[in-house]
């Protein structure tokens, strides 16, 4: 896995939309609290999380900044400036060998909108472009069908399956020569 990651995480945006990096001062966390303790929004997950959860949940992306250059990106309104959710590239392993993921999560009431396909495309071409990713996968549940249905409109495919944390997970795949 090669990767050319910046020396921090560069702000992204789009029409309607801003990524940016998690505040250090956490600052962010009641916004992905509406997202990461929603149970229905973390229905595919083992459990919603807590406020410890959410603050540690940020915490590893500040993290993961510092060790890799790059992870999730808050998603902000550019009209508004409301954190809507995540989305980014973070490393995974699958069945022991690395892979940067591209993953993301949208609050409930703004779910169904395109936030989540209009800011995993922003990231998509940023991983290709910038940062010299050949190969993107992203993890999503069997069950997961609005996950599927971003990942397909992303250009990705159903490569395999494995499992994480006790639980069945497809690994969908895109390569940058396929976009």
């Amino acid at each position: 896995m090669k990767v050319r990651a910046p020396s921090a995480p560069e702000n992204i945006e789009t029409e309607r939309l801003r990524l940016r990096p998690f505040a250090p001062d956490l600052s962010d966390i009641e916004a992905m609290l509406l997202v990461l303790e929603d149970p229905f929004s973390m229905r595919f997950y083992s459990r919603p999380f807590d406020r410890d959860g959410t603050r540690a949940w940020i915490e590893k992306q500040l993290e993961r900044y510092r060790t890799d250059g790059f992870g999730l990106y808050a998603i902000e309104d550019r009209a508004t400036g409301e954190v809507l959710g995540d989305c980014g590239p973070t490393i995974q392993h699958v069945d022991d060998e690395p892979f940067v993921e591209l993953g993301w999560h949208v609050r409930p009431d703004r779910q169904s909108q395109g936030i989540a396909t209009e800011a995993g495309a922003a990231c998509r071409d940023h991983c290709f472009a910038t940062m010299g990713v050949e190969r993107l996968i992203s993890l999503v549940r069997p069950e997961n069908v609005p996950s599927w249905r971003v990942a397909r409109r992303l250009g990705f495919r159903p490569w395999r399956g494995t499992v994480r944390g006790g639980m069945a997970h497809i690994v969908w795949t895109l390569r940058s020569e396929e976009v």
